[in-house]
């Protein structure tokens, strides 16, 4: 099921967390994205607060050769990078997968060089999300 909003854009797969998550990583690879940073959600909750969350984890993703374009183009860039990807135990027993929308976030900057930039992170993103 194809799910967006103003931020972001995913969908509900069938298979299994640890399954999408995986895949996930592969598909970004393919497009050139590598995890710069990685959270899961559900331990910082069990850490910190000591209360269970379904499995949820946030991936950092980042294309260094279009990361080093955004930059040279607009210097406080790295406020809204990188793009995040989650992927989450769905309420139906599937998984979600969400994507931070780099022409919603870095569209904010004004800058017509770098949301056309953001079109091309977007269409690189949307592959990943149509391969899963």
């Amino acid at each position: 099921m194809d799910m967006s909003t103003p931020y972001a854009f995913g969908k509900t797969v069938a298979a299994p967390f640890a399954d999408t998550e995986r895949k996930v990583r592969e598909e970004l690879q393919k497009e050139g994205f590598g995890i710069l940073s990685e959270i899961d959600v559900t331990a910082k909750f069990r850490e910190k607060l000591g209360k269970e969350f379904r499995n949820y984890v946030i991936l950092g993703a980042c294309n260094p050769p279009l990361a080093w374009e955004a930059f040279s183009r607009e210097l406080n860039i790295g406020t809204l990078l990188p793009c995040n990807v989650v992927v989450y135990d769905a309420d139906d027993g599937g998984t979600v997968v969400m994507i931070m929308d780099p022409v919603a976030a870095l569209g904010l900057i004004g800058n017509p060089q770098v949301t056309e930039l953001a079109g091309t992170v977007r269409a690189k993103l949307e592959r990943v999300l149509a391969a899963l």
